[in-house]
Parts: C-alpha cells; structure tokens; sequence
C-alpha cells in the first residue's frame, strides 16, 4: 500500500518541482523571459546564418535617398561586428501627403507568413492607413512594451513619433524608447487591442541634444497573442527594413501586403555607429470592424458636422474660403494683408453683419495661424471655424447670429504659407519636427517682432514713465523698421495689419502641446530662462486663458498623458509665457504693448501635423473654445470719449485706478475704446 501511495505522488512531486522551477523562472527580471522567447522561436543572433535577403523595392523606405543594390555593411557600422543582415540603401524620397491613397504594389511576401485570421478578406485593399495613435496618445503607455529599457524616461512609453525631450534630459521625460542592451534580440511592441490591418511602419531617432542614437534597420513580427510571433518575409527570408539615417527626419517603410493582427513588434537589426538601440515609432494601420471592443467605443470620438475635414494646399486653401464667400456673401469679405517671401498672399476672412465695415461699439476679434507652417492643426481649425459660422448662421443659430452681428471676426490662417507648403509636401508622419517652421528665409515669424519688454522695464527703472514715455503704445524702435533688419516679410504684413485694424482680443493658434500661454513671453530678470513674469493686466489674461482651456476636451484633464515633458493639466492647462520658456520679441507681447490689443496663444494639439483622419476628433475638442474665446471680446467696459461739442476725441488716454497698462481711443474711430476691466476708468490729458 505504502509502494502504491508512493508511486502516486513521485509524479505528483515532480509536476510540483517543474511548477516551481517556473515559477523561479518567472522571477528573473522580465527582460531575461524575452531572451528566453527569442531562444525558443529564432535563431541565436551568435550563430552562423545564411545571409538574409533584404527589402525589396517594392516595400521601401520613404524619405531617404535612393536605392542602391544590397550591400554588406561595413565592419562596426551596425554596432555589433557579429552581425551579418544585409541592408540596402535607403530611397529616394517620395511625395505623397498623408490624404493620397497608395497604389497597389507588387510582393512576394507569402500568406503562409501572414497571420490567417482574415487576412485574406482585406489583402484586396490597399488603400494608405492612417498612424493608429502613438503621436496623437491615443494609443496609451499601457499599450507600449519593450524587450529591455535603459532607465524609465528611455521606456517603451517614450517610443512616440517625434516626442520630445526636455533641455535637461531626466529620468521622466527622455526621447525616445532605448534598449537595455544593444543586440539584435530588442524590440518595441504595440497592442493595438483589437484586429488590426498593419500597413507601414515609421520610424526617427533619438530626440537629444546630448546624444547621438538611431537604428538603420529593423525587422517587423506580428501575432494574435503575444507569444507567437511571425516575422514578415520576402520569398524565405526575413524582410530587413532600411530605417534611418540620422535622429530627426522620419523615415516610412510600407508593407508589401498588409498584415492582420493584434500585436507589432518592430525588431532593431542595425543601428549608428557609437550609438544605441534607440526609437521613436508611429505603426500605421487600419483597425478592423468590431463593435464590441470597448477600448474602441471608450476612445471614440464622433463629429455632426458636415465639413471639409482634411488638409488643404496653398490653392485649395483659397477656393475653400471662396466657396464660404459665395455661400454666405452678405456676412463674409476675403482680403490679403500682404505676400510672403516667396510671392504667396496672406488671405483673410471677415465675418460680420456689415463686412468691410467698422461700426462703432462693435469689437474687432481676431485669429490667426500657421506663424510656424509645419503645425497645421490651426490652420485647419479655422478653415472648418469660417465653414462652420457660415453654415450655422445660414441655419439660424442664434448663437452665431449674435457672434456674427456683435462682432468684427478675422481669420487668418496660413502666415506663412511658404513653410506649410514645405511640410505638406512630406506629408503628416514625414514632415517631422520642424520642417516648414520657419519662413523661406529661416526667420521664426512668432518671435520676430521687436522687443518692446527692454524698452518698457529700462524706462521704468529709469523712471521715465509717464513724464518722458507712456506705459502703453510704445513706438517701434527705428533700427527695426530699416532695410537691413532680420524682419520677414510676412512679420512686416502683421504689424501693418495690427496697427490698421484696431482689434481687441486675437489668439494665433499653435501645436506640439495642449495649453494656452499669455504675456508677458519673457522673463524680466536677464539671463533667466524660466520665471513667472506676469503684466499689469494678468488677472484678466489668466481668465482668457482659462476660458480656452476648460472649454476644450483634454487640456484641464488631470488624467491626460503629457505630451512631451509637462503637464499643464495642473496648472488648468494654462501658463505665463515667461514661466514656460523665454521668448524675446513675440506677437502676445508686441500686441499688448503696441496696440490696444490682448493676445495670447493657443496650443491645440500634441500632434503638430496630424493624419485627416484626426481632424474630426480634434474639430470636436477645440470647436466649443474656439467660440467661447470669441464670446470674451465683449467683456469689460467700452465707450467713446466725446469733447464738449459732442465730438469724439483721437489718442485719448484710458487709464484704470491700479492698473500699470493704459489704452487709447482709436484714430480711426474717433473717440472710440474698450478696456478689458470691469473698474472705474479715467481721461488723462493725451
């Protein structure tokens, strides 16, 4: 009996000793499990292999120069003198903005290395799929993993197109993902959480000023379930991606056929020289019918609107306000303000019960956008914003009759045309960080006005104010408006544009974050890069900048994820120019200073360039902000200085007890003002 009973429990004691023997296993650190997993499914990268065929043309990387045939990579030029992948050369850019649909092209790539699972009912379409979310964050940290992370601001969560590093990289916000090691066993992995049809990947570098990391080639596997993966072949070998050629310029590799699947991993084979596995990633794909997915129903966003959602040329920009012209011509005016460096006209729109004409005790409001022409979600906003008050006015709105016949509306929404055009060539996930940021002559248009800040303070050190200067319209200073002057064009044709029209409140519409900054841009103290430096006037700024920002859907979220390294959801999504970063000479501090005018800046996006198909959902969270920030130019008090005979009165000077900043009665306008305080105002001499 005791035989029997022992013979029973040695195999019992056995499975128990092979359980925990796992479970020891599974308490070595997670990155040795993953080695464990490339052991069983791949090749050790040590051993001798046959050479692997690289990528064929058919399936190429964008954004590099052009192909050359496969050759062996120089001695140390992967990283690893044991590596042997063959890469080609990358290829020759191609233009294809994000909108266009994707031909067709030739594979060989066999469905017997493509997962099964309904693959064969989409190998048909071939139409581009849009990014699936990394840059825009709607793909979360949670769905980023990674084979190994040198430190946590290097984890997979950093591994997001064109994410952004701080100036003193840290050990939150890092950028991009690097490996823990420099092999070719790392990679970075996605959960799309549902079926998805992969159809390219795009990858950069390293966002640094510090360091020098990117990977030159990648492998790409796919799986249902996480565990078993399969690599994307051409004919019986790996298919070896070209990747990138330094940290910043994107480069897009699109599949032969596209793949269906849950996850993607993206495989490192090769990477700079002296550098280290380091990556930043955005998957393109299309995300298959499911209705049951709740990740998918939580996350989406629907649009009512019936708009013109999708980016637009030079020359599809005009027609598009032509068209709003012709529809709605009794409350609409298109004009220029001038021509930038390259000859194209900076159009506006007006929209008002009596366009072209000022009335008195009718504010002037204005937007403008693209002063930075790679960040072209404002621009969009504002062609869907004249769309959208033509339709809604037409549709009887009381709303936006009441904007529209309480106020002087002008939108502006292509500053510098010249850089938008650069980047719309590339295309949304190719532009990268700054192509078509500036003018065609290099200049940063928002940071190109006069430095008015020094005048102001060295005059208040000195005491000059109010014998020898006023608090308030100050001159510009002669050196600036000379020839010779670093002045864009384009910066000339705002000031002209500012100083005739006598606007009240404007916001220019920016990206790459989600906050709203206002006056003063910079610090007062020299030599400070960051410092809270507030004006006279910045109780009423911080509740424009409030008014943008708890009206949109995501910037006041405390749950958001940041976009690059700070989080101004605590802050109420809004901050004081200065405490952010210094910035001499900008349009929010020249306007207060200049002109009678309160601007401030809106940033509406993480994404500067987003994929079209972003443009609803991001329509959705700024529309609401868009109009209350309007709504704003009819608060506080306004009026007309009159003589004794009734007669309005030029450059009559409107001061409010306790506040440093004054306004004057228009030129123009005879005797005409608005101060944006709900306190008693005076008349001082002019």
């Amino acid at each position: 009996m005791t035989g029997q009973l022992l013979s029973l429990l040695t195999p019992l004691a056995l499975l128990l000793f092979v359980g925990f023997a796992d479970l020891c296993l599974a308490s070595v650190e997670e990155d040795e499990d993953n080695y464990m997993q490339e052991m069983l499914t791949r090749e050790r990268y040590n051993q001798v292999r046959m050479p692997e065929k690289s990528i064929s043309s058919t399936a190429n990387a964008q954004g590099e120069p052009k192909q050359k045939p496969a050759r062996k990579m120089p001695k140390g030029e992967m990283g690893n003198d044991k590596k042997t992948d063959k890469i080609p050369d990358s290829t020759k850019p191609v233009k294809t903005p994000n909108r266009k649909i994707m031909k067709n092209k030739k594979s060989t790539l066999k469905e017997s290395n493509i997962i099964s699972e309904g693959v064969a009912e989409f190998n048909s379409m071939t139409e581009e799929c849009p990014p699936i979310g990394l840059e825009t964050l709607k793909i979360d940290d949670f769905q980023l993993h990674a084979s190994s992370t040198k430190r946590y601001g290097l984890g997979a969560h950093r591994g997001r197109l064109n994410i952004q590093a701080g100036l003193y990289e840290d050990d939150l916000y890092d950028g991009a993902w690097c490996a823990g090691r420099d092999d070719p066993l790392q990679w970075l992995e996605v959960d799309a959480r549902r079926l998805t049809k992969f159809t390219g990947v795009v990858t950069q570098g390293r966002s640094s000023l510090w360091s020098s990391d990117w990977v030159t080639s990648y492998k790409v596997m796919i799986s249902n379930d996480s565990h078993t993966w399969i690599t994307l072949k051409n004919d019986s070998a790996d298919l070896i991606f070209s990747a990138n050629r330094e940290k910043e310029i994107p480069v897009r590799n699109i599949f032969p056929l596209p793949v269906v699947a849950r996850y993607i991993r993206v495989n490192p084979r090769s990477w700079f020289y002296g550098g280290s596995i380091c990556m930043r990633a955005e998957i393109l794909g299309c995300p298959l019918p499911d209705p049951n997915n709740y990740y998918h129903r939580r996350n989406e966003v629907i649009t009512t609107d019936d708009l013109d959602f999708r980016h637009h040329s030079y020359k599809e920009m005009r027609q598009l306000m032509k068209v709003v012209n012709e529809m709605c011509p009794n409350i609409t005016r298109i004009y220029n303000i001038g021509k930038s460096q390259n000859g194209l006209k900076l159009y506006a729109i007006e929209i008002s019960d009596n366009p072209g004409e000022h009335e008195v005790g009718e504010p002037e409001f204005r937007y403008t956008a693209g002063a930075h022409g790679n960040e072209v979600l404002g621009r969009e906003l504002l062609l869907l914003l004249m769309q959208f008050m033509c339709l809604e006015y037409l549709s009887g709105n009381q709303r936006i009759r009441h904007l529209v016949e309480e106020t002087r509306i002008h939108l502006l929404p292509s500053v510098n045309p010249d850089g938008y055009e650069k980047a719309f060539e590339a295309g949304s996930e190719l532009s990268g960080w700054s192509l078509g940021r500036w003018t065609n002559d290099g200049i940063d248009i928002h940071h190109n006005f006069p430095d008015l800040n020094s005048v102001l303070w060295e005059a208040e050190a000195k005491k000059w104010i109010p014998r020898k200067m006023f608090n308030h319209h100050i001159p510009t200073p002669e050196w600036y408006l000379s020839n010779n002057a670093s002045v864009a064009l384009e910066t000339r044709a705002l000031i002209a544009w500012m100083e005739k029209m006598p606007f009240v409140l404007g916001g220019n519409l920016q990206g790459g974050e989600l906050v709203v900054t206002f006056p003063y841009d910079r610090t007062r103290s020299q030599g400070v890069t960051r410092e809270q430096t507030p004006t006279p006037d910045d109780h009423v700024f911080r509740w424009l900048a409030f008014s943008y920002a708890s009206t949109h859907r995501l910037m006041t979220d405390a749950s958001r994820r940041v976009c690059h390294t700070e989080d101004f959801a605590k802050e109420d999504g809004t901050i004081n120019g200065a405490s952010w970063h210094t910035a001499a000479g900008s349009m929010n501090d020249f306007s207060y200073l200049h002109t009678n005018c309160f601007e401030l800046s809106m940033y509406v996006g993480c994404d500067k360039f987003p994929h079209e198909s972003e443009l609803p959902e991001e329509w959705e969270n700024n529309r609401e902000s868009l109009l209350v920030f309007m709504e704003q130019v009819h608060r506080g008090i306004k009026g007309v200085v009159r003589d004794l005979q009734g007669r309005g009165i030029a450059n009559a000077i409107i001061s409010v007890e306790g506040i440093g900043h004054d306004v004057r009665t228009g030129l123009l306008f005879l005797g005409y003002f608005w101060k944006k305080n709900y306190v008693l105002c005076y008349l001082t001499s002019t």
